[in-house]
């Protein structure tokens, strides 16, 4: 018999978020428009949004409202909270630099990837991802150096969290062939995405850690399949990750 833990979340807060979350969707939303699709009480819903207003995290103009700037301020400090994630930064600009390909640093937060930086070199024309994003894990080539470092016992309780949903015919949807991915991953030290999050783009990527052997994230550059000549796919690439996550590791260590 399946029980259900009781729910502990506050109504009122739930509907706050998800008027924050629409407002991002539709970019902006005039009160009765944003009713209609949270399908609240228009009084409600312009209850919320004074609330938010007075507090500077929406501005109005006329009769739409939108997010504010209040949202960057808390962004930057999400971004730079940890030390790690300061240093990840430039690294991740001189991996777009010396590869041309766009360049990521991603991290696991509640089980999904989310980019926390991305550059694009002067060759890179794809830029599906987008700081802030989150994505599947097992999707991407940097999501399975994640997971690749994770306890077993976690990748499977994402997995089950979350699913195996596919985004190409390519996407790994079996939990025993991922386990064995994850396996040669970690040996390894270099995961690859052939085509899995997005037909067309192939990456690479590896994992980074602490001082103390834990994953903090990985680094991955991704380019257009039919730029990836085996030889720069299997060799260079993971050559230049490889040896740019070995000088971030060493910057945490003296950090």
């Amino acid at each position: 018999m399946t029980t259900h833990k009781p729910r502990r979340t506050l109504q009122t807060t739930e509907t706050t978020l998800d008027v924050i979350e629409l407002l991002k969707e539709k970019d902006g939303g005039r009160v009765t428009e944003l009713a209609a699709d949270l399908d609240l009480a228009p009084s409600t819903v312009h209850s919320h949004l004074t609330t938010l207003h007075e507090r500077d995290y929406v501005v109005k103009f006329g009769d739409i409202y939108y997010l504010s700037l209040q949202f960057l301020n808390l962004g930057n400090y999400v971004q730079n909270r940890l030390k790690s994630y300061q240093i990840a930064n430039s690294y991740t600009k001189q991996m777009a630099e010396e590869t041309d390909c766009r360049a990521i640093f991603a991290v696991e937060e509640n089980g999904r990837g989310v980019y926390m930086y991305t550059e694009s070199g002067k060759h890179a024309v794809w830029k599906y991802s987008n700081v802030g994003q989150k994505f599947y894990l097992h999707q991407t080539a940097a999501g399975k150096a994640i997971l690749s470092q994770l306890p077993r016992s976690r990748v499977h309780e994402i997995v089950t969290t979350h699913g195996l949903p596919a985004a190409t015919e390519n996407t790994i949807t079996d939990v025993d062939v991922l386990v064995d991915q994850l396996d040669a991953i970690k040996s390894e030290g270099v995961s690859y995405n052939y085509e899995e999050q997005l037909d067309g783009v192939k990456a690479v990527g590896v994992p980074v850690k602490g001082r103390d052997g834990r994953i903090i994230g990985a680094f991955s550059v991704a380019s257009p399949a039919n730029r990836m000549t085996p030889d720069r796919f299997e060799t260079e690439l993971p050559k230049i990750l490889l040896g740019i996550a070995n000088e971030f590791e060493l910057e945490i260590s003296l950090s």
